[in-house]
């Protein structure tokens, strides 16, 4: 009966031998694989830290940004997006900033559409943040009413107020 019972014991021998092989070969490629320092500070390789500080800054600052392009800086003085930095909207500027003719390494306009990233309708939001509805915009971008850098200063147009 013994025997009988157990008469195919190889089978299942076979099959925890592949079951630990498999487990051998995942802990052999992740202790290859995976850095040393991954999982010192959280969920993330440590080690980035170092990358990410020996990259050169790409920012400029409000400050640079304000030196060239006052008139941008007084149109902004006490709207809405006042406090906002430049390079915010506008992306990573040093280049721009830096350059013997500034010309040559123009920012791009950024797309209306970057008015969403910000206030599109959102339950998280706090109460009194601007929100609009996708809608709003049907005929058109947000550029078409409102001035970029002081967006409570219509320009025109019809304003649809649809809930």
């Amino acid at each position: 009966m013994f025997e009988r019972s157990f008469k195919h014991a190889g089978h299942l021998v076979r099959v925890a031998a592949l079951f630990l092989a498999g487990l051998g070969v995942f802990f052999g490629l992740r202790a290859w694989l995976v850095p040393k320092s991954f999982g010192l500070y959280g969920h993330y390789r440590a080690g980035a830290l170092d990358d990410n500080r020996a990259r050169t800054v790409a920012f400029a600052g409000r400050e640079t940004c304000e030196a060239c392009h006052s008139d941008v800086a007084e149109a902004r003085a006490g709207g809405k997006h006042a406090q906002i930095g430049c390079e915010a909207c506008h992306g990573a500027q040093a280049r721009h900033a830096e350059a013997e003719d500034p010309a040559t390494a123009r920012p791009q306009r950024p797309d209306a559409r970057l008015c969403q990233t910000c206030h599109a309708q959102n339950v998280a939001k706090p109460r009194g943040f601007p929100q609009i509805d996708s809608r709003h915009a049907d005929a058109g971008t947000c550029l078409t009413c409102h001035k970029a850098h002081r967006p409570e200063d219509v320009t025109g147009g019809g304003h649809d107020r649809r809930p």
